[in-house]
């Protein structure tokens, strides 16, 4: 018997090859390792509203950050990975349970240079695809020339949230309002990155010197569509640790359950050297660069498929 869906989508896994390649090709040329690392694990980071998948007594990882940065602690200085991640019950038309993800990380760099160096990446690979430097995505064009649109989480609230930030944060609604109001504004005819988040909203980025309620950290957005989530990351254990323990009390107020502590991780960040890391959803991008409406059009297999 003849699977329609799997004829139907071979041009998309065709440019879905093609653009994976050309990441690999972007960072060996900027003389990246690329790396791997254990799906299966003891302790994720604890993320208040990110739920790992059980596999016996361990997890799935959510993402590798924990053991690239381990990595990164042992001298590791500039990695990537492109690899599979889990999220329990994250299934829709820009979620699925099992992704792929493309994380990297730079030692002695901020999320400043990440910013830029995400311009640089997607340009590169946007090629392959044909895309060059502009595309048209569901209808909507899409202009890649550098540099692209900058907005702070604060500016981005005053313009477009129906509530100031201080306001969805003592509500506990910061991620709704930016998930309705605030994300279909952004990206909307060029790239966008929203940068400086709340620090409470930035369990393992660094505070921002001189202004330590914010986090260096920034998402990119191209068409309302959250491409990748990035940090200068925090290398301090014992803020890292508070940061975790944060996460997990909020985790317990909302009925959910914890997982241990991720105790190897924080012992090695006392040697992690200042650096920036980004994780990029390969197929939300491949989404973009394809003109998939849905995230199932870009990958040969979803659970309710097999």
């Amino acid at each position: 018997m003849i699977d329609f869906k799997l004829t139907a989508i071979k041009s998309r896994l065709n440019q879905r090859a093609l653009i994976i390649q050309a990441i690999r090709d972007f960072f060996i040329q900027n003389d990246y390792l690329e790396v791997e690392t254990p799906c299966r694990i003891p302790a994720p980071a604890p993320e208040s509203h990110i739920n790992a998948q059980r596999s016996g007594d361990w997890y799935l990882q959510t993402s590798p950050e924990l053991c690239m940065k381990r990595l990164l602690s042992a001298g590791y200085l500039k990695i990537f990975q492109i690899c599979k991640c889990f999220r329990q019950n994250e299934s829709g038309q820009r979620h699925l349970p099992e992704l792929t993800m493309l994380e990297w990380y730079t030692a002695n760099r901020d999320y400043s240079h990440m910013m830029n160096q995400c311009e640089e990446l997607i340009l590169f690979v946007a090629s392959p695809a044909g895309r060059a430097k502009d595309f048209v995505y569901q209808g909507k064009p899409v202009d890649l020339t550098p540099p692209w649109d900058r907005i702070t989480v604060a500016d981005a609230f005053d313009r477009f949230a129906c509530i100031s930030l201080e306001k969805a944060l003592a509500s506990d609604c910061f991620d709704e309002v930016i998930a309705l109001e605030i994300e279909p504004h952004l990206g909307v005819r060029k790239p966008l990155f929203l940068y400086d988040y709340p620090a409470c909203c930035a369990a393992l980025a660094r505070r921002k010197p001189g202004n330590p309620d914010i986090a260096e950290r920034f998402e990119l957005y191209i068409c309302g569509i959250e491409l990748c989530n990035a940090f200068s990351e925090l290398n301090d254990p014992l803020e890292q640790r508070m940061r975790f323990e944060a996460e997990q009390k909020q985790r317990r107020n909302s009925g959910k359950k914890n997982s241990p502590m991720p105790e190897k991780f924080l012992t090695s960040l006392s040697h992690m050297p200042p650096a920036t890391g980004n994780a990029l959803g390969i197929d939300r991008l491949i989404m973009l660069l394809t003109d998939a409406p849905d995230i199932d059009d870009v990958v040969a297999f979803t659970p309710e498929s097999l």
